[in-house]
């Protein structure tokens, strides 16, 4: 990807579900891949507002009173390094897609984009299901491994699964038929700025 361009005016970056939720599951003993990812996310938002390049903060808003992430509570809120500066618009979801229940896709078209650069949470929930759809709506759409995390999980016969297994088989999945699976240096080689 190094040798390809991307261009500022044409490329978003959606950063999805950095809330403050994850810490409370890892509060309680969730063990996660990836600690550099918020890193990673911090830098490609600092690439993408030095490039003028859109960027795109989504917000998964728990609709069960057991979740993490209900509206007016701290895991609802951003985790301080992918906190929004004016101009940058927040959309709110419900489901995994980014896409479902906003305007997303009608944003994106009406500002000209057709590649977006996904980041945030989790690798095999949200992340992939916004990467899916993306894909399948035409977007270009590119996947910084070291710019997401997920968690371990137990499988049907309660059997577990470590995060780092789950996700390498979620990029594997997206991989060529969703999205390409990239790292942040190769989008900051990448990205340039519209001339």
């Amino acid at each position: 990807m190094s040798a390809r361009r991307l261009d500022s005016d044409r490329t978003a970056l959606l950063v999805i579900d950095v809330q403050r939720g994850f810490d409370l599951w890892e509060a309680r003993g969730m063990r996660r891949n990836n600690p550099e990812a918020l890193a990673r996310i911090a830098d490609l938002l600092t690439l993408f507002r030095e490039h003028g390049a859109p960027v795109f903060h989504i917000r998964h808003a728990g609709s069960t009173p057991a979740s993490a992430f209900l509206p007016d509570s701290a895991g609802y809120e951003v985790q301080a390094d992918a906190r929004e500066i004016p101009g940058e618009p927040v959309l709110v979801k419900s489901v995994n897609s980014a896409f479902i229940g906003t305007d997303l896709e009608k944003r994106l078209c009406r500002a000209g984009i057709n590649t977006v650069v996904l980041c945030g949470a989790t690798t095999n929930h949200c992340v992939e299901t916004t990467a899916r759809m993306a894909g399948n709506l035409g977007f270009e759409t590119l996947l910084p491994r070291d710019a997401t995390w997920t968690y371990d999980r137990a499988g049907v016969d309660r059997e577990i699964y470590p995060a780092e297994q789950i996700h390498a088989m979620t990029l594997a999945n997206l991989q060529g038929e969703f999205a390409a699976i990239v790292s942040s240096t190769a989008i900051f080689q990448a990205l340039r700025p519209a001339i």
